[in-house]
């Protein structure tokens, strides 16, 4: 995260001078409100921890040295350096956000994960989608289709007042819709357990889902 200020409120400067301090926050790996063997059976032990705690951490990692390249380039106002790390950016920005959701979308089963949505959630997925389990079906046929790496995604559409189910590549963030539940279907994320099959990961998977925490994402989005 980069936020500005101006030498007015730093010490022993020079007010006449309209130069700008940028002052970078390190971005950190975020720990996990579980313990890495917590998901078991639905996510392995291996996974979650090479997961978390590798290509996570890598991530962030990458972030904060892109971040640092950049603040340096704009001090020395050169702008094709700034262009050049933007793809380092987007990339390893994208990650950290995408995972920091993911992780806070699942719970272990002995603590309320794969539990059914209820309340407005419920309403807006059946008024959206029909049913829960048509709600789904939809969105585990859509994710199992994105070619390559990617996520599957539910988000609140703020302009139409609605939910979507839409998918990204690689750790591209979710630029029009609020994110409200994220599934990686990076190889990393399930390859390990269930190999080349895809579709059993996402079959899975909602076991273990905290519709807790996509319920208050929704009801944040729609303040």
């Amino acid at each position: 995260m980069l936020r500005t200020i101006t030498k007015s409120v730093v010490k022993k400067v020079n007010f006449a001078s309209p130069s700008m301090v940028v002052v970078r926050c390190k971005h950190s790996l975020p720990d996990l409100p579980y313990d890495y063997d917590a998901l078991e059976p639905v996510v392995n032990t291996e996974i979650m921890r090479l997961h978390h705690s590798k290509h996570h951490q890598t991530y962030v990692n990458n972030l904060n040295i892109a971040e640092e390249k950049n603040a340096e380039a704009i001090s020395k106002n050169d702008l094709t350096t700034q262009i050049s790390l933007q793809s380092a950016l987007k990339f390893n920005g994208g990650g950290h956000v995408n995972h920091s959701i993911f992780w806070t979308n699942l719970a272990p089963i002995k603590e309320g994960g794969g539990e059914p949505p209820k309340g407005e959630l419920l309403d807006a997925i059946k008024r959206d989608f029909g049913s829960l389990e048509n709600f789904i079906k939809q969105f585990n046929t859509q994710t199992a289709a994105v070619q390559g790496s990617g996520w599957g995604w539910l988000g609140y559409n703020k302009a139409k007042q609605s939910l979507q189910i839409q998918t990204t590549p690689n750790q591209d963030v979710l630029t029009d819709l609020v994110p409200l539940l994220g599934v990686d279907v990076w190889e990393h994320a399930y390859y390990l357990q269930y190999k080349n099959v895809r579709p059993d990961y996402l079959t899975e998977i909602w076991k273990i889902v905290n519709w807790k925490n996509v319920a208050e994402r929704y009801t944040n989005a729609r303040a």
